[in-house]
């Protein structure tokens, strides 16, 4: 018989009056009407009544019995324990920056259905969109590898959810250089340098598309940045200078160099 949650009703045998008659055959069938079991005494609880005529193995039996059946009603009330499940992941830390020919390790954190938080240790798929930026040396590991200066937004994948952060591979540089660093046109007909301008880090490492060139005068001469070489422009019938065009990365402290440029 299925009892609902939270039911007051009690499992056990129906009791008739002729079940009434006790072990020593003493008629109790008064009991079960409301009647007065001793003098003075009503028993009206039906619980009370049905366990005022048992007696030894019966009312053992009995007892057990309710027991079972209480576990048994507890358990289909709450059921049984349900998984903490994954709600959410995100990637740690939430902006990674990493360091030009060096490795960083990223984490993923869930955030679970019982509001707790936890690192992710297993099961994590980890995926680069700009792989030439910044790789994984496997999918699994989170081992993040800085292959050139630039931005890549790297996922982490767990459980069909997914977390994503946008990494930094970055320099620190310690030197600063740009080839050549001279430019001559003729100024009535103005132009775009011939050779295209190349920053150098460090002796070694080309920066020229994250580093910055400024004009001295944007009047007559300007630079277009973000790219590899770099090129810069003068206005026809730009006078005489001189100019200076300098070059600036961030995190650099050091003297910028810079471009003289004449117009003849």
């Amino acid at each position: 018989m299925q009892v609902p949650c939270g039911s007051p009703f009690l499992v056990g045998k129906n009791v008739s009056s002729t079940d009434a008659q006790d072990e020593q055959g003493y008629d109790s069938s008064h009991v079960l009407s409301g009647h007065r079991t001793d003098p003075g005494v009503l028993i009206k609880s039906p619980y009370l009544r049905r366990l005022s005529m048992l007696t030894g193995r019966k009312l053992a039996l009995t007892l057990v019995f309710t027991g079972l059946v209480a576990l048994a009603t507890g358990i289909s009330c709450r059921g049984f324990f349900q998984p903490n499940y994954l709600l959410t992941v995100a990637v740690q830390p939430p902006s990674p920056n990493v360091l030009l020919g060096q490795t960083t390790t990223l984490q993923a954190w869930g955030t679970y259905q019982d509001g707790s938080r936890s690192l992710i240790t297993s099961g994590v798929a980890w995926s680069s969109d700009t792989p030439d930026v910044l790789s994984f040396a496997d999918d699994t590991s989170g081992v993040a590898s800085g292959v050139s200066l630039g931005t890549a937004n790297v996922t982490a994948a767990a459980q069909g959810l997914s977390g994503t952060a946008s990494a930094t591979v970055y320099l620190t540089v310690t030197s600063l250089t740009v080839a050549p660093n001279t430019w001559t046109f003729t100024g009535s007909v103005g132009g775009m340098n011939p050779t295209g301008f190349v920053v150098t880090a460090n002796g070694t490492v080309d920066v020229t598309s994250t580093a910055t060139f400024a004009s001295s005068n944007t009047t007559w001469i300007n630079c277009t940045n973000g790219t590899d070489p770099v090129f810069c422009t003068a206005l026809a019938g730009t006078p005489a200078g001189p100019y200076t065009i300098t070059v600036t990365y961030t995190g650099y402290s050091g003297n910028s160099p810079t471009i003289a440029v004449t117009a003849n």
